[in-house]
């Protein structure tokens, strides 16, 4: 049996211990709360019984062993999560005998007890409203429509209008039903990327999601924004079967059993929800066949060298239930829309512009491999804000920067340890350059040997950039550091600074002494995308050995 080493005894039996009892479950979360038959796997919770409240929750795969319920009761004890304090308790109740004998020889020493009971009564309350809220939510199409959506649906994968159709290439859907005047038609996949068929309620909306995703493709907060602003409903295309993250799949090289239709709904009150309500999926139903029957009739003239300006109109049949004034047929106009398609395009090609001469303006950066001296030695750590402090004062700061606030930890800091005299001579480089003014991690690569690194890079204040070191991203160690200092960044808003010391062949190498630092210069974490620039072949690193 695994065991908690010294060291996790010594610190869980320095947590306060508190008089309560706590309850502790691990359970299949499925509608009946009895099989996983889904492979949604098990929920494990922790309550404190005499608090009322849970420490901590888990969802873990089903076929992971009893240590997964050691992990979520130690976050319980040390994380807990609510208006609770870290604590240890004095008993513990399971209804699994398994459960209970594998904590005993876990948590010996811990002056817990562990008891068996039959029922755990806060657990099974929680429980039953979790099948409850799971019982309550509605299906993704209502039963009457679902079976006729579903075909509707994989006529358009049949049909593939992505095939011939751009995003910005945009159908009207006049349907004057259900308050539904017009629907606009936005066809997605042609880049192989997303498949699908956006239905949006306003022509506004459209155009304004269009706009937004030009302006802010590099801010995910604002593409997030601007996605959950649409209105509009959609039916999109997944793989059935479970795909993992990095899985580079296009979904059209899969067989027609493999894809799977989605249904749903966005709005910016409402967000996104993967389900249709009964009004939501007739109008759907009505748009999608009309949709289907325009693609068989002009699919020839919209796969052409233009958009034409093309209409019909059809007679849909209208569900029973759902017939308005006796009449069970609806009369929908399908149509392209060429100037409203001339003007996204427009958008698009005049954003290209930009990006083209922006491109162009900063394409190739002349980096500079002669600032810091050769075989330096290279850290990414961080000093104190009193060595900061000591530092500025003995050593004077970088007239370029006004007096950085004390946040976080300490300032995150790029050590350059050389010698004396090559430091000083470093030292009056960057001064003569007017100082710092950024430190960035530049993405490159090595086409030749199939390798990715983090090129780093120095801006002084005369807009130059020089090249202070080469680091391979899948390093352990160099991924750890690049972590703390992005998050070290984070903390400080962005300050930052590059410490210069002497002692590169000395006791002291790699680990600097105050009477071995020379200069701190204080400057800004820039991304590089800021300074537009992209990914960096090997012709632009330097050899450092």
């Amino acid at each position: 049996m695994t065991t908690l080493n010294r060291s996790t005894r010594r610190r869980l039996k320095q947590l306060n211990q508190i008089p309560s009892v706590w309850e502790g479950d691990r359970r299949p979360l499925s509608p009946d709360g009895e099989s996983d038959t889904e492979g949604k796997g098990d929920c494990i919770l922790w309550v404190d019984g005499s608090q009322g409240v849970v420490r901590a929750i888990d969802m873990v795969a089903s076929e992971s062993g009893p240590e997964a319920v050691v992990r979520t009761l130690l976050r319980a004890m040390e994380y807990p999560q609510g208006p609770v304090k870290p604590a240890r308790p004095q008993k513990i109740v399971v209804r699994d005998r398994e459960i209970q004998f594998f904590l005993r020889g876990v948590l010996q020493e811990l002056d817990i007890a562990i008891e068996h009971v039959p029922t755990l009564p806060l657990i099974d309350e929680l429980f039953r409203e979790f099948q409850e809220n799971a019982n309550s939510q509605p299906p993704q199409l209502p039963p009457q429509y679902a079976d006729r959506l579903m075909q509707a649906a994989y006529e358009i994968w049949n049909a593939a209008p992505w095939e011939y159709l751009e995003e910005h290439q945009i159908l009207s859907i006049e349907l004057n039903r259900w308050d539904i005047g017009t629907l606009y038609v936005s066809v997605m996949g042609m880049s192989g990327m997303e498949y699908g068929i956006l239905l949006y309620r306003s022509l506004d909306s459209l155009k304004r999601f269009r706009a937004t995703v030009l302006q802010e493709e590099e801010s995910l907060e604002k593409l997030e924004e601007a996605f959950l602003g649409q209105d509009c409903l959609f039916v999109t295309f997944e793989s059935a079967a479970d795909l993992q993250e990095d899985e580079d799949i296009d979904l059209s090289d899969l067989a027609f059993s493999e894809i799977e239709p989605n249904f749903g709904n966005i709005h910016p009150l409402e967000g996104i929800r993967a389900s249709l309500f009964e009004e939501e999926a007739l109008i759907v139903l009505i748009a999608l066949e009309a949709f289907n029957r325009f693609l068989r009739a002009q699919r020839r003239q919209l796969a052409g060298d233009t958009f034409p300006s093309l209409s019909n109109r059809y007679r849909i049949s209208v569900p029973q239930e759902d017939s308005q004034t006796g009449t069970q047929q609806a009369s929908v106009k399908v149509a392209t829309l060429p100037d409203i398609s001339k003007e996204l395009l427009k958008m698009i090609e005049w954003e290209d512009d930009e990006d083209d001469e922006a491109l162009f303006l900063k394409a190739m950066p002349v980096l500079r491999d002669d600032l810091v001296p050769q075989n330096s030695f290279l850290s990414i750590g961080m000093v104190s804000w009193e060595m900061v402090e000591y530092l500025r004062m003995s050593l004077g700061q970088n007239p370029s920067m006004e007096k950085v606030e004390a946040l976080g930890d300490g300032l995150p800091v790029i050590l350059i340890q050389t010698s004396r005299p090559k430091a000083k001579t470093l030292i009056e480089k960057i001064q003569a350059a007017g100082g710092v003014k950024g430190i960035i991690f530049n993405p490159g690569e090595d086409p030749f040997e199939d390798n990715t690194y983090d090129l780093g890079i120095i801006q002084t204040n005369n807009e130059e950039m020089h090249v202070f070191g080469e680091f391979i991203q899948n390093d352990p160690i160099h991924a750890e550091a690049r972590k703390k200092w992005d998050r070290r960044c984070k903390k400080t808003k962005g300050h930052c600074g590059l410490l210069i010391s002497k002692g590169l062949t000395g006791a002291s190498r790699g680990n600097p002494q105050l009477q071995d630092m020379m200069a701190l210069f204080e400057a800004r974490s820039l991304s590089h995308k800021e300074l537009g620039l992209g990914t960096l072949q090997r012709m632009l690193q330097v050899d450092w050995e």
